[in-house]
């Protein structure tokens, strides 16, 4: 299977591209887990900024934004994640997408993230991001994962959903829907049927 993340974290390093990594590795771990071989690929959308704004200009992308764009939308799971600037989603991280057909998308499943200063805009997910994915028809999982300033190194406790637990339940959300899309050889391999006795002989024996 093939996992492709995309981060638009702007500077390096970068909390969000730190969330995406975590995403990735949880969901690969369960995908592994579940006797299931994955690739994960992660494509930095900040080193493709140049790029992305002459595809607007001239309406071709160049090597590096195709085979990105390739990468995406050949994948067959999707991690998006997102710094929020002011309510929403970066422009760069709005930017790609746009780029991306309306078509591309479509029934791939894919599971929200995005990073703030802040947890006051944790809403962002649910008022940005996931709409912009319902709108190119993919697949939105439940469970989508915001990581304020405050959620990196906390413990949390028995009360707390601290991150840790938020990546857990949304990768294997991501895991166990790839799965049942890409059964692996062992799942795929039917029960064998017990000895089936011939219709003649099932009649045959109920005669006088």
């Amino acid at each position: 299977m093939k996992l492709v993340v995309v981060t638009a974290g702007l500077t390096q390093p970068s909390s969000t591209r730190l969330l995406a990594d975590r995403l990735a590795e949880a969901t690969a771990r369960r995908l592994e887990e579940a006797g299931g071989a994955v690739e994960v690929r992660v494509i930095e959308l900040r080193d493709l900024a140049g790029e992305i704004a002459n595809n607007f200009v001239t309406g071709f992308a160049g090597a590096r934004l195709r085979d990105a764009i390739d990468a995406v939308t050949s994948a067959d799971g999707l991690i998006a994640v997102t710094p929020i600037f002011t309510a929403s989603y970066s422009g760069l991280f709005k930017s790609f997408f746009d780029v991306i057909g309306n078509d591309a998308l479509v029934g791939k499943p894919v599971l929200i993230a995005a990073t703030g200063g802040t947890a006051r805009h944790s809403l962002a997910l649910e008022h940005a991001l996931r709409p912009l994915f319902a709108y190119l028809r993919a697949i939105v999982l439940p469970t989508a994962v915001y990581a304020a300033s405050e959620d990196w190194g906390g413990g949390g406790d028995d009360f707390t959903d601290v991150l840790s637990d938020r990546i857990a339940r949304a990768a294997g959300e991501l895991a166990d829907l790839l799965a049942h899309r890409h059964p692996t050889p062992a799942q795929d391999t039917p029960e064998p049927f017990e000895d089936v006795v011939p219709f003649e002989q099932q009649l045959a024996a109920l005669r006088p």
